[in-house]
């Protein structure tokens, strides 16, 4: 899919009266048609919260002159923390992966596809087993072995690797390492995991034996952001389906990986349409 000539504006401030009125009023003077507009108050932490998007075929100004317009007329009267993207502008994601190929290929079917609108310069793993896999959709495959020894060092290569291709945001397609500080700083917010668990509970490694143990009559999958702590960061979406006593910890597995395939497909187009709004951490994930 080839994404609209728009520009997307997503904003966060302290709630007060007017901010509706105020932006699109600025965005019709500057001869904008609005093709989308959500906002949502978040009534105990007083925050307000917009993604407003608009058609550039006829705005009269460009947008790093509209930039200047709006923080003038908006950002500082409202102390406003603001993000501006131009829809058509294709992101470039870099997919980390181990062993487990399931949502791996179902993000490269999206992607051949065209229903993932996104380019794919490059595939790092810390396993050779999916580099077959890589080569048959033409994507180059880096392996980068990671041990206690080399962690440190693998993520500077790693960093200097999505730097090289120009990377805007990591896809974590069931990999299978603790990512580090540096590199989750350097991409903060840009960095969408899969947990095989519907998160907060079976954080960790083997979720789907820790259910089976539990007992539990619902499975789920949670994609979220990285953060310092291990799989606590804002989430971006999740799903779960009923289970019962006769699955073995094989059916769960099976099951699950189903659901981690939609969800991290649905998590990572949200974050490519510029849907989602972290604050604390919390996301507000606009339709």
């Amino acid at each position: 899919m080839k994404p609209q000539n728009t520009a997307v504006l997503l904003i966060q401030c302290p709630d007060r009266n007017g901010i509706i009125a105020h932006v699109t009023a600025l965005l019709f003077r500057l001869g904008a048609n609005i093709v989308y507009l959500d906002q949502h108050t978040d009534h105990e932490c007083g925050m307000f919260f917009m993604r407003i998007e608009w058609d550039l075929e006829h705005f009269s100004v460009d947008l790093n002159d509209f930039q200047t317009n709006f923080i003038h007329e908006s950002v500082k009267p409202f102390m406003m923390s603001w993000e501006l993207h131009r829809r058509r502008e294709r992101q470039r994601m870099a997919i980390f992966v181990s062993k487990y190929a399931h949502c791996f290929l179902d993000l490269l079917s999206r992607w051949r596809t065209g229903d993932l609108a996104v380019d794919i310069p490059v595939i790092i793993s810390n396993h050779e087993t999916l580099r077959e896999d890589a080569a048959l959709f033409g994507i180059p495959f880096v392996y980068l072995p990671i041990t206690a020894a080399t962690r440190a060092e693998q993520t500077d290569e790693q960093l200097r690797i999505l730097q090289e291709y120009r990377i805007d945001f990591v896809v974590l397609a069931r990999y299978m390492q603790i990512v580090l500080p540096p590199f989750i700083e350097q991409y903060r917010n840009r960095i969408i995991n899969i947990h095989h668990s519907f998160l907060p509970g079976f954080p960790g490694a083997k979720p789907y034996h820790q259910a089976h143990t539990r007992g539990v009559k619902i499975i789920g999958a949670t994609s979220h952001y990285v953060t310092e702590e291990l799989d606590a960061g804002p989430i971006i979406e999740q799903d779960v389906q009923r289970v019962n006593h006769s699955f073995s910890v094989a059916d769960l597995m099976r099951t699950g990986q189903d659901i981690e395939r939609r969800v991290l497909a649905r998590a990572v187009q949200a974050h490519l349409e510029h849907r989602v709004l972290c604050y604390g951490n919390r996301t507000v994930v606009f339709s």
